[in-house]
């Protein structure tokens, strides 16, 4: 027996007719079919149950609570009539003897309907979260989640690994997005940030003598949304091996994820170990991207050679790539539609040509195409169409062009899977695109390949800084980035001197990463971690598109909580223990 209730809403079934029960839950709707005849339909978390109204008297007490009231419902359960095969407990109803208002819904009328929520405006669905929570469609997500981090703690535990947490309150430190800063009270004019992720304290506990260390860590950084990222707040499994070297990191998650991903997800098949690898520059030129959705057979090709001397000027002088569609029978119209969408994404112009059932070439650029020297580099059977980019943009847009195409042609994208793959061998440093200096490119606390023997001869000169790869990967499934990992740089003459190479001294080093710099002089092991959000796994695993559907209560594109109307402004005497002054922006 629960407290309050002798059965739950989805609990009841033909072997409990004839019993006396009690169920509490929200008062989902009510039908009336005469003046002593309805239907009430009673919701908690577990499911529902139809109750059948029968009196006068019973139809009055019901008609005088509003939808969504909580309720109290006492009665004998009986087999229904008209069954309803859709519902667990539709082959029986409840047969009222006692209704009792235990929470007063105070409106007439709902902000959405519970069961439609999902159709509502988004910003309704954050302002009143707590209603499209009870949405029962809402509420899984919710609930996958709480299976999966639960079944990733257990196993990573099974693994060995430990779960520690971390400070929230920290301090900024440059990791590649914004700091959420907190002011401190005691020291007036210092700040505490929020953790972008437990990077340095993962690391700290490598050198600390922990072997295994693991948690379903919260980050914060001030960025933008997006549809695979949630502005202010994300989760992450984050992990750090000591002794390890990335063989051993891919192990872990190649053993942890798979069978998660069959049990849970949307789709019941999902990559074996090992995963497939790609180096970063393969994956650029092959899928136009460093986040391929496997699901896709398409692959791009270099064809620059076919346009030399070509008189069609976006291919004059610039690097040509395509990508051949077999099978393809979409009409011109529908061809420039997609390429529309590519060029929105991608911020560059497509350009396409195809075979017609004969095999000779036709439509977009196709008088600019020499067709017997199109064969010796692309497999034009009939009915192929070739997706063109040229210039700077040419991977992006050939990119977008793929996870564009694929789904819309059939035969080329397999879409109920789950294909991971590994992304290796990042370059360690580029030239920013506001500074026009070397930068680092990724994770700064990345192991170049090759170690401090690599860093001398980009400084002696002898090797461009830009070839130097890091020991780096990310882990990418469906087109999306999971997360990133590394071998950490534990070496701190290494460390300087690829700090050194960003015009950053030994002193730099010390002032902006004091902790680490100096437990790495006392003796580190080699270690490497990753850590795979926990929100992007959980919606790919529920197969909806936003990050939001899978987060209890998200903020929206522009980081605030509709719902608890955050941020917001505080007493001036709140800003005056902190020291702080507010300053009114001037007006241009």
């Amino acid at each position: 027996m629960m407290q309050s209730r002798t059965h739950t809403c989805g609990e009841l079934r033909l072997e409990n007719a004839g019993q006396q029960v009690k169920i509490v839950g929200w008062m989902e709707n009510l039908r009336e079919v005469g003046a002593s005849l309805g239907f009430a339909v009673l919701r908690d978390f577990y499911g529902t149950t139809q109750v059948v109204v029968e009196t006068e008297d019973m139809m009055r007490a019901f008609k005088a609570i509003n939808k969504e009231s909580t309720i109290s419902v006492e009665g004998v359960v009986r087999e229904r009539a008209s069954k309803n095969p859709k519902l667990p407990t539709g082959d029986i109803e409840v047969v009222p003897t006692k209704v009792e208002v235990l929470g007063r819904c105070r409106y007439n009328e709902l902000p959405f309907e519970i069961n439609r929520s999902r159709e509502a405006d988004e910003s309704a669905r954050l302002k009143y979260r707590y209603l499209d929570l009870r949405n029962p469609d809402v509420k899984k997500n919710i609930i996958l989640r709480c299976n999966v981090v639960s079944a990733l703690r257990r196993a990573m535990t099974e693994h060995g690994f430990l779960e520690i947490t971390t400070p929230i309150l920290t301090v900024s430190s440059p990791e590649g997005a914004r700091d959420y800063l907190v002011p401190s009270r005691k020291h007036p004019g210092k700040f505490y940030a929020l953790p972008q992720a437990p990077q340095q304290f993962k690391q700290l506990l490598m050198t600390s003598g922990f072997d295994r260390y693991f948690q379903i860590a919260p980050c914060f950084r001030d960025e933008d949304a997006r549809g695979d990222r949630s502005p202010g707040e994300f989760y992450q499994l984050d992990m750090e091996m000591a002794f390890a070297s990335q063989e051993d990191v891919f192990a872990v998650l190649e053993d942890v994820l798979p069978p998660i991903f069959a049990e849970y997800g949307a789709y019941n098949i999902a990559s074996s170990a090992p995963f497939r690898r790609i180096a970063y520059l393969d994956a650029l030129e092959i899928y136009g991207t460093d986040k391929p959705d496997l699901r896709i057979d398409l692959t791009a090709r270099d064809v620059t050679a076919l346009f030399e001397g070509t008189e069609f000027a976006p291919f004059q002088g610039q690097t040509v790539k395509a990508v051949p569609v077999s099978g393809c029978t979409l009409t011109r119209k529908q061809i420039d539609k997609l390429l529309a969408e590519v060029e929105v994404q991608s911020g560059a112009k497509g350009y396409w040509f195809k075979t017609d059932e004969t095999g000779a070439i036709a439509g977009g650029v196709a008088k600019f195409v020499d067709a017997e020297k199109a064969k010796s580099f692309l497999p034009l059977e009939p009915n192929t169409l070739v997706l063109l980019a040229a210039g700077p943009l040419a991977v992006k847009t050939i990119g977008v062009a793929i996870k564009t195409f694929g789904p819309a042609v059939p035969g080329h994208f397999d879409k109920e899977r789950y294909e991971f793959c590994w992304i290796t061998d990042f370059p360690m440093y580029e030239i920013g695109e506001e500074s026009g200096e070397l930068e680092f490119c990724h994770n700064p606390f990345s192991m170049p390949k090759g170690g401090l023997e690599t860093l001398l001869k980009a400084e002696r000169g002898e090797i461009d800084p830009l070839s130097i790869m890091a020991d780096q990967y990310d882990l990418v499934c469906n087109g999306v980035e999971l997360s990133s990992g590394a071998v950490r740089n534990h070496d701190p003459e290494i460390m300087v001197k690829a700090f050194e190479m960003v015009r950053l001294g030994e002193e730099d080093v010390k002032k902006k990463f004091p902790a680490m710099y100096n437990a790495f002089c006392y003796g580190a092991p080699p270690h490497a971690g990753i850590a795979p959000g926990v929100d992007r796994m959980v919606m790919l695993l529920a197969g909806v598109d936003t990050i939001r559907e899978v987060i209890p209560f998200p903020l929206n594109k522009n980081a605030q909580d509709l719902m608890m109307d955050a941020p917001s402004e505080v007493t001036q005497k709140q800003l005056d223990e902190l020291h702080i002054a507010v300053t009114a922006k001037e007006e241009e």
